[in-house]
């Protein structure tokens, strides 16, 4: 078994615990001795455990400093949320007249739409509204629709462009809190997501920098 591996497993699943090794306020003994009791390892790999414990701590800490430039465009960026949004997945042999015509009524009433093609389908983001127009104009490509969605759009300063990390440390942060992501896109300095209405509140928190 490998020891760093095993401990930074360990660690790695349990968010409340790397919060602690970031802030440099946990008793290393102890987790280590919690670590080999989970793993059944040996009394002898306590130093082995205790070492990548602390090693890990490092990287965290190292990571941190990176994370200040992010943080600091997140501070400053605008939050839009908008509910009643659907995804629907369209199979890619499709008419794309058909699809601007949706588009233009849809537009007509200033509503999202939003095309994402793929390699093998088309994905379509808008408001639950116009399922019914949607389904008579394309119900025999229809292959899913997502309901009760909400659409959160980021929108940052144009620092975004030059900082990397920024939707990645996004997407970590929404997955360690078990939020699930159903799309995303980005255009410019805004940073799109489309998540479950059930996670509203719980994102407006976590994007609280």
């Amino acid at each position: 078994m490998n020891i760093t591996k095993t401990t930074e497993e360990y660690i790695r699943l349990r968010p409340s615990i790397m919060d602690c090794l970031k802030k440099d306020t946990i008793n290393f003994s102890r987790l280590s001795r919690e670590i080999i009791k989970e793993y059944k390892l040996k009394e002898t790999d306590f130093d082995a455990v205790l070492i990548a414990c602390r090693r890990l701590r490092d990287k965290l800490k190292k990571k941190q400093s990176f994370e200040k430039p992010i943080i600091e465009i997140l501070k400053k960026t605008k939050i839009e949320v908008k509910n009643k949004v659907c995804v629907i997945t369209l199979n890619r042999e499709i008419n794309f007249n058909i699809l601007t015509d949706i588009g233009k009524e849809i537009k007509k009433n200033n509503e999202v739409f939003l095309l994402i093609e793929g390699t093998n389908v088309i994905t379509m983001i808008t408001s639950e509204e116009f399922i019914p127009l949607i389904k008579k104009q394309l119900n025999t490509k229809i292959i899913k629709i997502n309901k009760d969605l909400i659409k959160i759009i980021l929108k940052s300063s144009e620092d975004i462009e030059n900082t990397p990390g920024v939707v990645s440390y996004l997407y970590s942060l929404f997955g360690e809190f078990g939020i699930n992501i159903i799309e995303t896109m980005s255009c410019w300095t805004d940073t799109i997501f489309v998540l479950e209405e059930k996670d509203l509140t719980k994102t407006m928190e976590i994007l609280k920098f």
